[in-house]
């Protein structure tokens, strides 16, 4: 399935249209301030998020890639960054495992991320798993954490800096230890990157918004989509 009709498909969806309705009416009783709220957290964890995080040389901590579209086949230059910032951490990092996350159409976004390391100088000893099944931000995360059940200890999340905000909110809704790393290296964002930061607010008040009006009425259908 493309992403696109991914996206399609959850458009569609009774549950997901009815969590929109309900995030437009806060969005209107409130005047904007909730999803201003969304963008200040958006600009916040892209400003504040590390390059280069600490890490302990004596754990096995495991970092997950986050993919991006690549309907060609190649990484644009947001994940091209992502996959960039993978390898530096593994040059410095030799303890780390990579997994890798995004499937997509032949090849996957997991698929790519790998070809990219190792034609870029990853050691062929360097530990990588590839999630390549899921489809959006929370599928990757639900199916990484299907992976992890047997690991100990946080988990470092990488992306790009506009999309950092939305993987933190669904590592904490998944109950899954995590750090932030950002793709970047410097806080520097062109206006293209605003307006992403912009839809990212957007599309977390809408899911947020959402799963707390499903936990308030005890919509069990509504929450196991977001669990």
């Amino acid at each position: 399935m493309t992403r696109q009709a991914h996206r399609l498909r959850i458009l569609r969806d009774s549950d997901a249209l009815h969590g929109l309705l309900i995030a437009g009416l806060a969005l209107l009783l409130s005047g904007g301030a909730l999803y201003l709220l969304y963008v200040i957290r958006v600009w916040n964890v892209a400003r504040r998020s590390p390059a280069w995080p600490e890490l302990d040389p004596d754990a096995a901590t495991r970092v997950l890639l986050f993919g991006k579209r690549c309907d060609s086949g190649e990484p644009d230059s947001d994940f091209a960054q992502r996959i960039q910032r993978a390898l530096a951490l593994a040059g410095r990092h030799p303890q780390l495992e990579l997994l890798l996350l995004g499937g997509g159409p032949h090849p996957t976004e997991a698929e790519v991320a790998a070809r990219c390391l190792r034609e870029r100088g990853l050691p062929g000893s360097a530990r990588v798993t590839l999630e390549d099944q899921s489809r959006d931000t929370l599928e990757n995360l639900r199916h990484a954490r299907a992976l992890l059940q047997n690991g100990q200890g946080e988990v470092l999340l990488v992306s790009s800096r506009y999309h950092l905000a939305r993987c933190s909110l669904f590592a904490q809704w998944l109950d899954i230890p995590h750090r932030l790393c950002a793709a970047e290296e410097q806080w520097a964002p062109s206006w293209r990157e605003r307006g992403r930061m912009l839809l990212e607010a957007g599309y977390m008040h809408w899911v947020d918004i959402s799963r707390r009006w499903a936990r308030l009425i005890g919509h069990r259908r509504m929450l196991a989509k977001v669990s």
